[in-house]
């Protein structure tokens, strides 16, 4: 019992990719069966792609797009070529600037030191 609840303190959380990727294939297999627009994955691609570039500075000779029919399935592959190490966002907000200086307090009353 004590071990099993250790073990579930210690689980490993997914990384961000890993939420972020898992959630994209969500949405396009829920978006494929609904989508009845011919350009829905086009509408996808161009959003995915300006989602990224306000993370990362790509270029378009890093981007492969591919669309591939396989019976009555359509898929979207995008691959972006890195050129530089990227790190993760952290999980923790980000730095805060200190505090403006506040005056000195300055009491009103005579003190009889």
């Amino acid at each position: 019992m004590a071990l099993d609840l250790f073990s579930f303190f210690r689980q490993k959380k997914p990384s961000s990719a890993e939420i972020a990727k898992e959630r994209l294939q969500i949405i396009v297999a829920h978006g494929g069966r609904t989508a009845s627009s011919p350009d829905f994955l086009t509408r996808l691609e161009k959003d995915i792609l300006e989602v990224v570039r306000k993370y990362i500075k790509i270029s378009e000779d890093q981007i492969n797009v591919s669309l591939d029919k396989e019976d009555d399935c359509e898929m979207l592959g995008i691959n972006i070529s890195l050129s530089e190490r990227v790190e993760e966002p952290s999980d923790e907000p980000p730095p805060h600037r200190a505090p403006a200086p506040q005056k000195p307090y300055k009491s009103t009353q005579e003190t009889p030191f």
